[in-house]
Formats: C-alpha cells, structure tokens, sequence
C-alpha cells in the first residue's frame, strides 16, 4: 500500500462513516473533542494528530477504561503503523499495529453498544481492508468490520430508527455492510444489503452503487466505495 492509499482510506472512507453513521444519535459526544485534529493528522498533519493523541492520553491517565478515548487512540495508532511500515520499519510496525488493534478492541469490549465505538473502529479497519490483498491479517479487520457495523445496524432495527436515522448515516451503514460481506465472499448477505439500498434510497448515488455491485457481483473499487459526501478536516 503506498502512502498516499494509506492516508486516503482514513479520509474518504473511514471518516466520513465516522460521523455519518454516528451524527443521528443525541449523545455527548467525546469525538468532538479530538475529530478535527484526527482528521488533520490522517491527511499528513503531524502536529494535529500529535494534540488528538494527546487528548486521549490525558483522558485516559485519569481513566483507562475511557472507551471512546481507547478507540480513538488506538485509530491514531494504527495510522502511525501504516506510516512505520512506509518507512521500512516493518518490526515496530507489527508492534504498534498490534497495539493499536488492542486498544480499538477492548474499547468495544467496555462499550459494545456505545455507536461512537463501534463505527470508528469498523470504518477503520474495513477502509483499510480494501487495499490489502488477501491474508489472514486482512480477514481479522473485515471479520471486526461486519461485527461493528451489523451490529450498529441491528440496534437501530431494534429501536425501530433505522429509517430514520438519515439518508448519508443510512447509507454509509448499508453500503459497509454490503462491501464487507462482499470481500468476504458471502454475495448473498451483500446482496441483501445493497438491495435494501435500492429500496430505501432509491436514485441515490448508494443506489448507483448497489446496482453496479449486482451487475458483477463482485467488491466494487476501494475509491468507489469511499463515503459519500465525506466529513474531512483540512
């Protein structure tokens, strides 16, 4: 993967999933604190994601059990890995990506209903799955992808919300969950997600989407299933 694929996945894809899907629910919202430096740092600011790491790492000196503090961080981490691996430094790379995926998971441990945990490390890890050939590595970050994202889904269809979460968060959320299960090779459980597109954002630009994945049945390109009308700081 080279660099520049290694910043976009956490801007056109992983971030914008981040809000859209999360910006339906009335929460506080820890992201507010740190997403704007985050999004800097991921397109190549240094010092912004230094100050986002640093406020999860204040918030977890005082709580290290912070969740979203934990997933947050442990996105900043992973970042960092993809950067090491750039760089040659393939063994350090391991460690840290080893760590950042233990932070990310046992912050879904302490929260695994909290949306403001899941959806950032589900959009994460499937952005990032979609440059990786296959391996057993890429098939623990899409296996993490479908247990955040259905998840997701399953509370809002629970609650009976599902339709009314908005077009860009209802999208984002049918679209990860048909892509994901695509590039795991279940085309049935993709095909009933991009259908459910169809027929609740009809002539939307998922719709598009979702007909051009039942045309070959196949994952669509990691640029075409970056999100739509992403939310990204400069």
């Amino acid at each position: 993967m080279n660099q520049n694929k290694w910043m976009y996945y956490f801007t056109a894809a992983a971030l914008g999933t981040m809000l859209g899907v999360w910006s339906a629910r009335a929460e506080v919202r820890f992201d507010h604190r740190v997403r704007n430096d985050f999004f800097s740092g991921f397109t190549g600011n240094a010092e912004a994601l230094g100050r986002g790491m640093k406020v999860c790492e204040q918030v977890l000196a005082e709580n290290p059990n912070h969740p979203e503090a934990l997933v947050w961080h442990g996105a900043g981490l992973f970042f960092q890995s993809g950067q090491l691996f750039q760089q040659g430094k393939r063994e350090e790379g391991m460690k840290l990506s080893a760590r950042s995926m233990e932070e990310m998971d046992r912050a879904v441990a302490l929260a695994p209903d909290h949306i403001g945990v899941r959806i950032p490390r589900g959009a994460a890890l499937l952005a990032a799955a979609r440059f990786m050939p296959e391996n057993p590595f890429r098939a623990s970050l899409l296996q993490r992808a479908i247990d955040d994202h259905q998840h997701v889904y399953n509370m809002h269809v629970k609650a009976g919300e599902l339709a009314k979460i908005g077009d860009h968060p209802l999208g984002e959320l049918l679209q990860a969950l048909g892509d994901t299960y695509s590039r795991t090779g279940d085309a049935a459980k993709a095909e009933e997600y991009y259908k459910q597109i169809q027929t609740m954002l009809p002539k939307s630009e998922y719709a598009r989407r979702a007909s051009k994945w039942m045309e070959t049945r196949q994952p669509l390109g990691p640029m075409e299933a970056q999100c739509v009308g992403c939310h990204v700081s400069k």
